[in-house]
């Protein structure tokens, strides 16, 4: 039995409207963690597109030189920034990426303190 055929005989009230449904971004975003290892700069690309989709992307930068994770991590703080995203090292060569739909909690530190 339809919904409208149960209420027979009872009049629609113009009052009450069908309410739309919005999604919010942290809804639609992806659950997927993107983990790079890239080798050379141009890997870079990959990563970015990643974020771009709402992946949160964990980059292991121990494969590239220390002139190529320096530019590595500057075009992805660039990708990161125009995201609304954020950035983090969580590890000796290793960056965190999250697209701004993700919050990221707690603080991993360096020291040995």
């Amino acid at each position: 039995m339809a919904w409208k055929e149960f209420l027979t005989g009872i009049e629609e009230d113009s009052e009450y409207e069908e309410e739309e449904t919005v999604s919010s971004p942290a809804a639609s975003a992806s659950s997927t963690i993107g983990l790079f290892e890239p080798k050379a700069f141009e890997d870079a690309t990959a990563i970015a597109n990643a974020i771009k989709k709402g992946s949160v992307v964990t980059v292991n930068l121990h494969r590239l030189s220390k002139d190529y994770a320096q530019r590595m991590i500057d075009f992805l703080t660039g990708v990161v920034y125009a995201l609304d995203g954020r950035i983090e090292k969580v590890g000796h060569n290793l960056i965190l990426c999250s697209p701004a739909a993700v919050k990221v909690s707690g603080r991993i530190t360096m020291s040995a303190d």
